[in-house]
Formats: structure tokens, sequence, C-alpha cells
């Protein structure tokens, strides 16, 4: 039978107004069969393949037209979104900046600021640029001999600030981790000479932001309510395991870094590797009482933990990442004479 045909009888049979399914399909395909005397046994998988087609087509269309609005609805809405986070964004990089003008002379004042900044701003997506122009700038200003001391600081709060307030998992935890070491591989093989400091401090700092934002994760649990626990859950079981194992995720993190990387960065990476596995007993130790606490906690709730999307606003303009990089590199500097000062003081009273 002419398969055009055959649709378009369909078409003309399908009777929408039937309240049932059954026989909107069943009076179809009836009509069709009486009036070309069509024995079932005898139609070619072609012909069933257009009978069913088409009645799936004739049935669905309604559902499909309302999909393909829904569809385009959520395009608007996510286009909608991105443009105001971005818009969000950015006023908060002009008050800051308004903010900074003023404080301009204030050199204290302006350091707490840009603490403040840092804190404020979403970094998950500007990780690459902050973390460069931050290395750089410890590079070109240091000159008493404490860069690795200035960058060990500045990774740290980079790391702990791009952690803490999203999902604590493994993709995104290593993703973090990975976007950072990466950044400092570039500025290590760019300056192959200072490499082995960069690439140590880096690591060190990594490492300290890693288990200082898994003890505010674990402080948090402790004063959340059970019935607010999606607020920090995304998922119970995944969270669990991989908080289990995040020295082996740190660990993994280098060796795969190491792997894609020049002769020489490799080497630098494996020792330094090497090294650290036995010096993460702090990150290993706050990573297991945190899991614990969650299984007592939660683990009553585990097989209906709340979603939630861990949302990362659209990176900015690099300008204002390198902006941010150099005024992590001031704060990390802050901090880091502050603690040197107090212990010249305590060495001088004794």
């Amino acid at each position: 039978m002419d398969l055009e045909v055959l649709q378009q009888e369909l078409a003309e049979s399908y009777k929408h107004r039937e309240e049932s399914l059954d026989k909107r399909v069943t009076s179809a395909l009836e009509e069709v069969i009486q009036r070309n005397n069509l024995d079932l046994n005898l139609l070619t998988l072609v012909e069933v393949k257009t009978i069913s087609s088409t009645i799936l087509d004739l049935e669905t269309q309604e559902l499909k037209a309302n999909l393909e609005e829904l569809l385009y609805q959520k395009e608007v809405i996510e286009r909608s979104l991105e443009k105001k986070q971005a818009a969000l964004q950015e006023s908060k990089y002009n008050v800051f900046n308004i903010l900074q003008e003023s404080f301009n002379s204030k050199e204290k004042a302006l350091l707490k600021l840009h603490q403040i900044k840092l804190q404020s701003i979403d970094l998950y997506d500007i990780l690459s640029e902050m973390v460069e122009s931050a290395i750089i700038t410890a590079l070109e200003k240091e000159k008493d001999g404490d860069i690795p001391e200035t960058i060990t600081e500045v990774i740290k709060d980079i790391t702990f600030e791009a952690i803490k307030e999203g999902s604590l998992n493994t993709i995104r935890v290593r993703k973090i981790l990975s976007t950072i070491l990466i950044c400092a591989i570039d500025v290590a093989e760019a300056t192959p000479t200072r490499a082995q400091e960069i690439l140590a401090s880096t690591l060190k700092g990594m490492r300290s932001g890693l288990v200082r934002s898994i003890d505010r994760f674990k402080t948090r649990l402790a004063y959340t309510p059970v019935e607010a626990k999606h607020i920090l859950i995304e998922d119970y079981d995944t969270i669990v395991e991989d908080l289990n194992q995040t020295d082996t995720l740190f660990s993994q993190v280098i060796a795969t870094q190491a792997s894609q990387s020049t002769q020489s960065t490799k080497v630098i990476l494996q020792a330094i590797n090497k090294d650290m596995r036995y010096d993460l007993e702090e990150l290993v130790h706050i990573s297991k009482e945190t899991a614990e606490i969650m299984k007592d906690k939660f683990s009553f709730f585990a097989k209906n933990a709340v979603k939630k999307a861990d949302t990362a606003f659209k990176s900015p303009k690099a300008i204002e990442a390198a902006r941010m990089g150099k005024e992590a590199w001031g704060i990390a500097k802050g901090s880091l004479g502050s603690a040197i000062k107090s212990a010249k003081d305590v060495i001088n009273k004794k």
C-alpha cells in the first residue's frame, strides 16, 4: 500500500475528541483496515512502522508543541538569568571599585576591603586569570625572599574562597584544584628558575585551602538543623564517600597534571607529590571527622537527600580577574607580614 496514502487515511480517521487513548487508536486503525481490506499479518515492516509512527505523531503532536514552547521559554529564562547574574557581578565590581577609590590612601583599610571583596565575588569561573595574576604579582613584587610563603598564603585564600560556598563533591573540588594547579604550572614553565618554589608553594596553599574549606563545612554541619540539611548537602552518599578519600583526590590531581606537563615539570610535581603523601594527615583527619558528623546527624535522611543546583556565575572580564589576583596577593602579603612582625616581637621580648 502507498505509504503516503496510508498516513493520510490514518490522519483523517484519527478522532482526537475520543476520550480514551484506546478508542482513538483502535477506531482509526480499524477504519483504515476496513477501507483498504488489509490483513495485518501481510503488512510489511515498513507499513507497520508507518502505521505506528503516524499514530504516535498524531497522538503526541500537542504534547510536542507544548514541550517545544516550554523549551523555548526555558532558553529565554536561562539567557535572562545569565544577563542578571553578569549584571550582579558587574554591580559588585563597580561598588568595590568605588570603595577602593575612597580607601586608596588608607593602606590598612584597603587590605581589609580587598579581603571582603575576595569573600563577596564569585570566583569559580575566574580562577585561571586570578591565580595567574596572583602568582605573577608575587614574583614581580617580592624582593625579600618570602615568595614561597606569600604564594602559599594567596593560593590558600583563593582555594578556600572558591570551594567554600559550593557543593563539596569530587567533580567540583577536582576541577577547582586542577584549574589552580594548571595555572601555576603555566607560570612555572614560563619561569623555570623559580618552578620548584612556585609549584611547591602552590600545592601547600591548595592543601591548606582544602583543609580550611572542609573544616568550615564541618562547623556548618554541626549547627545546621536536620530539616535544612539540603542547604549544605547535595548528595549525601557521594559526599560521605568523597570525604573518605580527599587525600587520594589531592594526590590524583597532582599526578594527572604531572602526566600532562613537560618532562622537567613532571619530575618536580612527582617529587613534591611523593613528599606530600606523608604530609596529608591533617587533611585525612578533618575529612574523616566531617564524614562521621554527617553520618551521625543526617544518615536517617540519606536516601531522600535534596538536590540543588551548584550555580556558578558567568565569568567577568579578564581585567577584573587580574585585579582580584593582585588584591589576593596583597591580602596574603599583609597576613604574612603581621605574622612575621608578631613572631619578631615575641623574640625581642625574650
